[in-house]
């Protein structure tokens, strides 16, 4: 797991930010990086198994949340069939 959040003090606003699900068993294409969100490159944007597109930002805590559903339903997966 990888977490960065840049905020802008005092406003707290996010201004650059990095989620990652890392797991070479389940991808290793990557650096393993199965999951991810971020804002590099001017643009959010989303991260699944090499595959990158665009993806609307609206809060930071709405990512996070849709990361942390995201993840943790691809690992049970892959413990449960051995592959996503």
């Amino acid at each position: 797991m990888k977490e960065r959040v840049v905020r802008e003090l005092p406003s707290g606003k996010v201004l650059r930010y990095a989620l990652a699900y890392i797991n070479p068993r389940i991808f290793s294409g990557d650096n393993g990086r199965v999951l991810g969100y971020d804002n590099s490159h001017g643009y959010s944007h989303r991260h699944f198994m090499g595959s990158v597109r665009p993806e609307p930002f609206n809060s930071y805590e709405e990512l996070y949340d849709r990361f942390e559903h995201e993840w943790q339903a691809i690992a049970i997966t892959f413990v449960n069939r051995g592959s996503v």
